[in-house]
């Protein structure tokens, strides 16, 4: 199928007409094409098409029309109905009314494409781009993020259910792959315990049951995976997807003991965030965050935040659960600048921050990250009285620390942290902290040993310790309370588009959902833009309503029931 580029083109007179009979009042879908011309153009996705073949629908009409189904929550058929039968689709797509649309198939297609040729973020490029030439993106300005849980399209299971379900799903793989050879191989028993989905059996309850049915299940699979890896097997047989799978999760899940398969103990199977959850989904992973868990991924949204403009989303990435959310910082200015979208002041929460993010952001993209840090774990920073690293004196150019007590350090050494970080250590002699009048509210290691001290480079450790100097002040705390409109994003997103739930398999077409989710959300607040809708204020309940007001001058700060403005669209 080859590229035949036309693109939507002008909006046909007798289109305009009939919709402006129609429509007087206008759609956002006719709003945002007045306002921002053609979003896309067939040249655009040129190089996803080859060169020769039957001519294809035109890529510019699917990828607007993939942006109007995410806006409005439609599955593939109602979008194609809408191409055909509604009026502000066929304005905004510059199609004639007899245009009898195509079929709903086609959308699937144009996304496949769309990931095997990493193409997603071309979706989401292009809105900004028009917005930019329309003077809604202002360079180096205000811009927030903060990242929500994405749930995998498929359905949770417990350690016998996944053993019991991957190897259903490799033999129905196997069956339709290799019948005859798989028919040599099943007895009647693996056509009475793996003909149906493991839920519509009765699970054993006793814990012992369970264990004897999950260790007959691996001794099943092992048997299959050992004729599999027989050298008189064909070769190709070991290339199915679902046998790989099968493969993947016995070694996770079971050990061989005196020649025979059975469970491994759960404190020896992987990492929660290292495991396979589904046979379905070989990338989805179990991610925890506070009192949350889930199977799935995990979306990190960035967006402007200017008073004076729409709040346009700039980026989005997406990862797979397990990530934590300061290892996409750098990721995040690295992808706005790509684009030319880096901000001047960054607005994040705490897990987005630490010291070398905080450098490293003014260094490579004079950036400032304004965000809470967090504080030392030590007990002496909760023991009042304790002395903290910011009581001793640090002697960059000597490579020395003084302690409060006066007595200088024996020892400096350039090291490494538990997670690979630069660190450097210090430590003081037990001749000097063993004597110490102050002891116990320095250290309360053993009389053989002194006082130890970990820290970071000169640079980072400066910078961590001027940011949690600033967010003491009342300054900082009115400055930072713009990044609280980022939740409004986050829940128009999973109220409207539903942002938490993933459509498709797999973190690549999730990720182009997200794309689209994205564009939409942008087109959104441009229509509220234009039409001069304002902005939503927080919701507060009629029971809220009803506390009395608390006085801010007795308490000589923000008080803690005060409502923060919303500043999204």
């Amino acid at each position: 199928m080859s590229l035949r580029t036309s693109g939507p083109g002008r909006v046909p007179e007798t289109t305009r007409r009939i919709a402006e009979a129609a429509l007087p009042q206008g759609s956002p879908a006719i709003r945002v094409r007045d306002a921002l011309g053609e979003l896309f153009r067939d040249e655009d996705f040129a190089d996803l098409f080859p060169r020769r073949g039957r001519p294809a629908l035109s890529p510019a009409v699917l990828a607007l029309v993939s942006i109007l189904q995410f806006a409005e929550g439609l599955s593939d058929r109602q979008a194609a109905l809408a191409v055909r039968a509604r009026i502000d689709w066929k304005y905004a797509l510059g199609l004639e009314l007899e245009d009898p649309g195509f079929d709903y198939s086609v959308l699937s297609e144009f996304r496949d494409r769309l990931v095997e040729g990493s193409a997603e973020t071309r979706i989401t490029d292009a809105v900004l781009a028009a917005a930019s030439e329309a003077g809604l993106l202002k360079p180096r300005g205000r811009q927030r993020t903060d990242s929500t849980h994405v749930l995998a399209v498929v359905r949770g299971l417990n350690r016998l259910e996944l053993v019991g379900e991957t190897l259903r799903a490799a033999l129905n793989a196997l069956a339709a792959a290799a019948p005859q050879w798989l028919t040599e191989l099943a007895d009647d028993e693996w056509f009475k315990r793996y003909s149906y989905r493991v839920e519509d059996y009765r699970l054993p309850q006793t814990m012992t049951e369970r264990i004897e049915r999950g260790n007959e299940i691996g001794n099943d699979g092992m048997r299959l995976l050992q004729t599999v890896f027989h050298p008189a097997t064909p070769g190709w047989i070991r290339q199915v997807p679902a046998v790989e799978m099968l493969r993947r999760t016995w070694v996770q899940e079971f050990q061989i003991e005196d020649e025979t398969v059975c469970w491994r103990h759960p404190k020896n199977i992987p990492p929660a965030g290292q495991r396979l959850v589904s046979p379905y989904d070989s990338v989805a992973r179990h991610g925890s965050k506070r009192d949350t868990d889930w199977q799935g991924w995990k979306v990190h949204i960035t967006e402007t935040c200017e008073p004076d403009q729409p709040n346009l989303i700039t980026h989005v990435l997406t990862t797979t659960a397990p990530v934590h959310d300061v290892q996409v910082t750098g990721t995040i200015h690295e992808g706005l600048a790509e684009h030319n979208l880096l901000p001047a002041e960054h607005f994040v929460d705490s897990g987005y921050t630490e010291a070398r993010v905080l450098v490293s952001a003014q260094r490579d993209y004079g950036i400032e990250i304004v965000g809470p840090v967090q504080g030392t774990a030590a007990w002496q920073a909760k023991d009042e009285g304790g002395f903290t690293q910011e009581s001793f004196t640090i002697d960059w150019q000597d490579q020395e620390v003084r302690c409060p007590n006066g007595k200088r350090s024996r020892g400096w050494s350039n090291s490494t942290s538990q997670t690979g970080a630069a660190v450097i250590r210090v430590w003081f002699s037990i001749k000097d902290c063993g004597p110490c009048p102050v002891r116990s509210q320095c250290t309360r290691g053993t009389g053989r040993i002194g006082r130890r001290l970990t820290f970071r480079n000169r640079e980072e450790l400066e910078a961590l310790r001027k940011a949690r100097e600033e967010q003491k002040t009342e300054e900082w705390r009115r400055r930072y309370q713009t990044r609280a409109g980022i939740e409004s994003t986050i829940s128009q997103g999973v109220r409207q588009m539903g942002l938490r739930r993933s459509r498709y398999h797999g973190v690549a077409k999730t990720h182009l959902q997200h794309q689209f989710t994205a564009a939409a959300l942008n087109l959104s607040r441009i229509d509220a833009w234009i039409t001069e809708t304002p902005r939503g204020s927080s919701r507060t309940s009629h029971f809220r309503r009803l506390r009395p007001a608390p006085n801010p001058l007795a308490a000589g700060r923000t008080p803690a029931g005060a409502e923060v403005p919303d500043t999204a669209s």
